[in-house]
């Protein structure tokens, strides 16, 4: 069974507040495609929190091949970020990042204690984001000449196929996007035509 599908969050979750021994660890996450766009949402939350001694963080980019990074930020090596990170793994989720910020009350926690508190704070955070499927999408550009764009379209509209981009003129190009289960077969179909050409982007 060929999966197509990765669970990610719909939209930037709430702020989520945990407090231990007075210090405060205040939990986002973030759904993210690129690893550019990690520094300037930290950024944001240093504005937001000028106080906050750690801005403690774990990403993961990707659904076949995945980018992950876990940051401790100044506390402890792999209190902060590990703990962070496997929230992500135990949820299953990809293409987010988890930011905790902590704000310092005065009592030290221990390893130990940081390790529970980051991990509680990034599950809270899980718990209170929308969680979504979405599916794997391969794009394909399709090239024909104009003469063959019945046959072409025709098939298009068979299989239900959805158009991203399009240029109409003597050669044409299509640009489609299908589920990854559907991919190959549909690959086969239109390059099985004559005269068709098709790649994927």
């Amino acid at each position: 069974m060929l999966k197509d599908t990765y669970k990610t969050i719909a939209f930037p979750s709430s702020e989520i507040l945990f407090k231990e021994k007075s210090s405060k660890f205040y939990g986002y996450a973030f759904p993210i495609e690129s690893e550019e766009e990690v520094k300037p949402i930290i950024e944001s939350l240093r504005k937001e929190h000028p106080h906050a001694v750690h801005y403690c963080y774990a990403y993961q980019i990707g659904v076949e091949k995945t980018v992950y990074r876990a940051n401790d930020d100044g506390e402890p090596s792999n209190s902060a970020g590990a703990p962070i990170y496997g929230q992500i793994l135990s949820f299953g989720v990809t293409n987010i990042l988890i930011v905790v910020v902590r704000i310092f009350g005065g009592t030290k926690l221990g390893v130990g204690g940081l390790i529970t508190a980051y991990k509680t704070a990034a599950q809270m955070t899980l718990e209170s984001s929308e969680i979504i499927e979405k599916t794997i999408d391969i794009h394909y550009l399709i090239s024909f000449d104009y003469k063959n764009i019945n046959k072409v379209m025709r098939v298009v509209k068979e299989k239900n196929i959805e158009i991203v981009d399009q240029k109409m003129e003597m050669s044409c190009e299509i640009e489609i996007v299908t589920r990854k289960k559907n991919a190959e077969m549909i690959f086969d179909v239109f390059n099985s035509m004559f005269e068709i050409e098709i790649k994927p982007l």
